[in-house]
């Protein structure tokens, strides 16, 4: 199993044999998929398809937009309205496209997490909960702190206006 080398290395050999496919299996988990992921796979990924194409559309018109004002643009010229709604509705249009498509990227990313953690909907939000929980009780104590701090000030001052 282990060999020495001459300069004290150790070499081990393992005995694993390479099978095609084999680093897809090690994305993809070894028991099937279960009803929440087969789920979160029906209803996100035509979401993230159609966040695709509106993407491709949208950067398509804005491409069409651009090449038919500009045109307009360069015949008037000296009137800026028109120059300053078409660089608007450009800029607009790229964002909006740009906006789709990481949307779109995003949701097949926490497809591909989801997938690759196993872990089920309801042990997710029942770590949601607990943090929310979390928040809540340090915000209520916060509030709490805050709220004697203003009546302790208030009774100062309070104090304060007799004595003069």
């Amino acid at each position: 199993m282990a060999d020495r080398h001459t300069h004290g290395q150790l070499q081990t050999h393992s005995h694993q044999q390479h099978r095609p496919g084999g680093m897809m299996k090690s994305i993809l988990p070894q028991k099937g998929p279960t009803a929440t992921q087969i789920l979160a796979i029906v209803t996100l990924l035509p979401v993230g398809g159609t966040l695709f194409c509106l993407a491709g559309i949208t950067l398509i018109c804005t491409l069409i937009g651009l090449a038919v004002a500009t045109p307009v643009f360069l015949l008037f010229s000296p009137v800026l309205v028109p120059a300053i709604l078409t660089v608007g509705l450009a800029v607009a249009g790229f964002l909006t496209s740009g906006a789709f498509g990481v949307t779109g990227l995003s949701s097949f990313s926490w497809i591909l997490n989801y997938l690759q953690q196993g872990k089920s909907v309801p042990e997710n939000l029942d770590a949601a909960k607990r943090r929310m929980a979390d928040a809540a009780s340090h915000l209520g104590q916060k509030t709490k702190d805050v709220g004697q701090t203003i009546q302790s000030k208030a009774q100062e001052g309070k104090e304060g206006a007799k004595t003069t």
